[in-house]
């Protein structure tokens, strides 16, 4: 199936999300895991996300059809080594949305709330996990981090906050890896910024 038109890149091929398909598709625990594990891992087969993700392949190929249906994921036949064979990859390397696009489609915007929910659950459980066995990695333990800081700024400034960070993150999720022999982890980095009282 012919995904989606593509929708508006933000710098460096960041996706906003401008419809409410693509939002219910990553509001789904699987689907949204075998995104981030396409974005860790690089291109995979059904079998390899459902190995990863915990689920049978039979659910996997089926999520994947959705994600594929909202323009998320593309097939990669020239990794395939026979035509049973079906490889996928992200078709863009990050996505971000706004609930205000969706002001006037209810959907979408109920969509981009389950979203946002599965997304801050997901952080909360890793930070617990994290929390719990962080102690079993000592050199982890003591380079990983958590920083919260308390700001006075208008809804510009929060803008221009939250575009250097981002810029930071892409960029170092995108450098070439050094060959240097270094053994390499995934490192989940997330920050939030929304006025608050303490």
């Amino acid at each position: 199936m012919t995904p989606t038109a593509p929708n508006p890149r933000d710098r460096d091929g960041i996706r906003t999300i401008t419809d409410a398909k693509a939002l219910s598709a990553m509001a789904n625990p699987f689907r949204s895991r075998m995104m981030d594990a396409l974005k860790v891992d690089g291109p995979s087969t059904a079998s390899a996300l459902a190995a990863r993700t915990g689920q049978a392949v039979g659910s996997a190929s089926h999520h994947l059809k959705v994600l594929s249906e909202a323009g998320l994921v593309v097939e990669v036949p020239e990794l395939a080594k026979d035509r049973r064979e079906r490889w996928w990859r992200l078709v863009d390397p990050g996505t971000r949305w706004s609930r205000a696009d969706f002001a006037s489609d209810t959907a979408a915007v109920t969509a981009a709330y389950a979203a946002e929910a599965l997304t801050v659950q997901r952080q909360f459980e890793r930070v617990q996990e994290w929390n719990a066995n962080a102690a079993t990695v000592p050199a982890w333990d003591d380079a990983a981090f958590a920083t919260q800081n308390w700001l006075r700024v208008t809804p510009e400034e929060l803008r221009e906050v939250a575009e250097e960070i981002i810029d930071v993150l892409v960029r170092w999720g995108r450098r070439e890896l050094p060959d240097d022999g270094a053994e390499r982890e995934s490192v989940l980095v997330f920050a939030r910024g929304f006025p608050a009282q303490p």
